[in-house]
C-alpha cells in the first residue's frame, strides 16, 4: 500500500502517533493491519459440517431465534466497526484486515457487500477448518494496497481436540514482502489451566509456522495476529511462542509484543468476572521492530473501542456490547474490541 503522508498531514497526526520532530520533514507511506473476533458471524441455514447444537441455535428456529434480520444487522454492525478501523489516519481504512468467529466464506461475502465497506473492494482469504463449533479464521484485504502471493492453511496437531486451522498468507504491502499470520486459539472452556496445553500447541504451531518463513528469510517481515485465549503475558505466549514487550530484545527470534504494556496497566480487549483481559494481539517479527524507517516498520498499536461499542449500563458497563447477553438478543457488535497496528517507511520525496 503506498500512501504519502506530506509534511503537513504528518503534524496533523502528531497527536496519534507521536513522530518525532525531525519527522515532520519527511514523506511517510503508512500502512494499517488489523484484527478482529466477530463473535459468532453465522449465517442463518444449516450447515451440515457444523455442531448440532450449534446448527440448532443460529436458525430462525433455534433457541437464539437467529433470523434474516439479525443477520444482517449483524453485518451492519460489523462494517460500521470496520469502516472505522484506522481513518483517523488512513481516510480509506484499513489494507489488511484478520477475522475469526466466522462460519464461512459465504458470511464473509455478505459482509465486505456491506453499504459502509464495499467501495474498498476488499478481497478474501478462507479455509473451512476442522473447529467442532463450525467456525473458521479469514482475511480480507485491499486489493489496491495488497497483492497476496500465496496462502495455506495450517491444522492444529491435537487428534484429541479440533480447532481452528492458522491462516497464513503472504504478499506485497506497497511493494513490500510481508507474511501475515491468522489465528484463534482454543478458549478455556473447561479451565484456563486444564485447557492451557491446548492454546501451547497452538502457540507452537504458530511458532513452527513462523521459524519456517525465517529459515527460508531471515529477515521476513511477519505479524501473528488472532484471539489467543491467553494474555500477552501467559507462558503460552511469552515461552511457547517467544515474545518480548521491549523492541531492543526483539532479535532473531524473539518477536516483539506491543500489547503486553497495554495489558500490564489494566487495559483490554474484552472483560470475564470484572477483570481485563487483552486476548486480541497482533506481534511482529523483529525485522518489523527495528528503529529505523527504511522500509515498513512497526509504529502504533491501538485498540478500537469507541462508547457506542460498550454496555452502557448494569452489572456490565463498559464491557464490549455483544450480540446475546444472557441468551437474550441485545444488538450489540462483538464481545472483543478489534486491534489494529500502523506501520510506517519513510519514502522519497
Amino acid at each position: 500500500m503506498k500512501h504519502l503522508l506530506k509534511s503537513i498531514f504528518v503534524s496533523a497526526i502528531l497527536l496519534l502517533l507521536t513522530l518525532n520532530s525531525s519527522a515532520q520533514k519527511k514523506d511517510y507511506s503508512i500502512a494499517g493491519i488489523g484484527f478482529y473476533n466477530l463473535e459468532n458471524l453465522f449465517d442463518i441455514h444449516i450447515d451440515p459440517d457444523t455442531n448440532k447444537i450449534l446448527q440448532d441455535d443460529f436458525t430462525p428456529n433455534g433457541s437464539k431465534q437467529w433470523n434474516a434480520e439479525k443477520y444482517q444487522d449483524k453485518l451492519g454492525k460489523m462494517a460500521r466497526v470496520i469502516s472505522e478501523l484506522g481513518t483517523d489516519v488512513i481516510p480509506y481504512g484499513l489494507a489488511i484486515l484478520g477475522v475469526s468467529e466466522i462460519e464461512n466464506k459465504s458470511v464473509l461475502d455478505d459482509l465486505v457487500k456491506e453499504e459502509k465497506i464495499k467501495d474498498r473492494n476488499y478481497q478474501i482469504v478462507h479455509y473451512e477448518s476442522p473447529d467442532k463449533r463450525g467456525i473458521d479464521v479469514g482475511l480480507l484485504y485491499n486489493p489496491k494496497h495488497f497483492t497476496v502471493i500465496s496462502s495455506k492453511s495450517f491444522t492444529v496437531p491435537d487428534t484429541t481436540f479440533k480447532t481452528r486451522d492458522q491462516l497464513l498468507v503472504s504478499g506485497k504491502l506497497d511493494g513490500e514482502l510481508v507474511h501475515v499470520i491468522v489465528t484463534h486459539w482454543p478458549s478455556r472452556r473447561g479451565g484456563e489451566k486444564r485447557s492451557a496445553p491446548r492454546r501451547a500447541a497452538a502457540a507452537d504451531l504458530g511458532r513452527s509456522i513462523i521459524d519456517s518463513l525465517q529459515k527460508n528469510d531471515p529477515n521476513a517481515k511477519i505479524l501473528y495476529m488472532g484471539d489467543l485465549n491467553d494474555d500477552p503475558t501467559d507462558a503460552s505466549v511469552k515461552k511457547h511462542l517467544k515474545t518480548t514487550s521491549k523492541k531492543e530484545n526483539a532479535k532473531k527470534e524473539m518477536l516483539y509484543n506491543p500489547w503486553e504494556s497495554y495489558y500490564k496497566k489494566g487495559i483490554g480487549t474484552l472483560a470475564y468476572r470484572d477483570a481485563w483481559n487483552l486476548f486480541d494481539q497482533i506481534i511482529v517479527s523483529a525485522p518489523l521492530a527495528e528503529s529505523d524507517y527504511s522500509s515498513f516498520r512497526f509504529y502504533k498499536a491501538i485498540i478500537h473501542n469507541k462508547p457506542y461499542m460498550k454496555q452502557k449500563d448494569g452489572k456490565y458497563k463498559g464491557y464490549p456490547k455483544r450480540s446475546y447477553s444472557g441468551g437474550t438478543y441485545v444488538g450489540g457488535f462483538s464481545d472483543h474490541f478489534p486491534v489494529y497496528v500502523f506501520l510506517i517507511k519513510e519514502v522519497s520525496k
